[in-house]
């Protein structure tokens, strides 16, 4: 092996070894100028940032991406959570026997529709399942019940009963997403 290839070789191992890291850490750096402005960075510039803290950041979780939807969509993080436990128990895996799919157990239809490529990705799953609560939020006039029945057998379904329909499954599933979001309140 020639002394190039052994360093390629070497950097190659280096550099995969760094990239499956599950997480990153790097050094925080501070410097208040002359005028009182806080600066920050992990690549100090000058002598003039000093050493802040150590920060890890992790890898994002399930309850980020509840959080960042919840509030992107103006919804209640409990609500969101009570539909992903009522769901999938929070398993991202799981396909219903009628191929729902992923925590908030997307149709293919339906995700399609919300343009999620991916809906076994929880955060692609979370994003559009949010998004369809708040659409049929929204197309219920607020009413939570109408919604989580919509969301459990489809707007239209609801829209024809005049309400819930009268299926043993619809309405235990809004019962139950009702008392896990008295749970998660």
């Amino acid at each position: 092996m020639t002394m190039l290839t052994r360093c390629m070789t070497l950097i190659f191992v280096v550099t995969a070894h760094f990239s499956l890291a599950s997480e990153v850490r790097a050094d925080i750096y501070r410097y208040v100028d002359e005028n009182g402005v806080v600066h920050f960075t992990n690549r100090p510039t000058s002598s003039n940032f000093h050493f802040f803290r150590k920060e890890t950041l992790e890898p994002t979780t399930i309850d980020d991406y509840v959080r960042r939807y919840a509030e992107l969509f103006n919804l209640e993080e409990a609500l969101v959570r009570a539909v992903i436990r009522a769901e999938s128990n929070f398993n991202p895996q799981v396909v219903s026997h009628k191929g729902a799919i992923g925590l908030m157990q997307l149709m293919p239809a339906t995700a399609a529709y919300l343009n999620i490529d991916n809906p076994r990705d929880p955060e692609q799953n979370i994003r559009g399942g949010t998004r369809y609560l708040r659409m049929l939020l929204d197309q219920f006039e607020g009413d939570l019940e109408l919604a989580l029945a919509a969301y459990n057998a489809g707007p239209n379904t609801v829209v024809r009963f005049g309400g819930i329909p009268p299926y043993p499954e619809t309405r235990t599933y809004v019962t139950r997403v009702k008392q896990y979001l008295s749970q998660y309140r």
